[in-house]
């Protein structure tokens, strides 16, 4: 337990040695550090809607019905070609 106190002491030790080297007050690294994280927070959101929204769609596929795969067979088709490269 002592040795975890004296190492957390040096490390505190060479960041302050390392932010006077650098030229940073501790208010800017504060506002650095916050608008890192917020930045982490906001790709991880998105990651997680991204990828959340793929495997509803991948659930969702595999649970068609015969329903799904005939659902406008008996519609009219209008006289409209596509994909005729006109």
């Amino acid at each position: 337990m002592m040795l975890r106190m004296k190492v957390k002491k040096s490390f505190r030790k060479l960041g302050r040695e390392v932010e006077e080297a650098l030229g940073f007050e501790s208010r800017e690294s504060h506002v650095i550090r916050n608008l890192g994280l917020a930045t982490a927070g906001v790709t991880v959101v998105a990651l997680g809607l991204v990828v959340g929204r793929e495997l509803r769609n991948r659930y969702k596929f595999n649970r068609r019905t015969p329903y799904d795969f005939y659902a406008h067979s008996g519609d009219q088709m209008q006289d409209v070609e596509f994909g005729v490269g006109i």
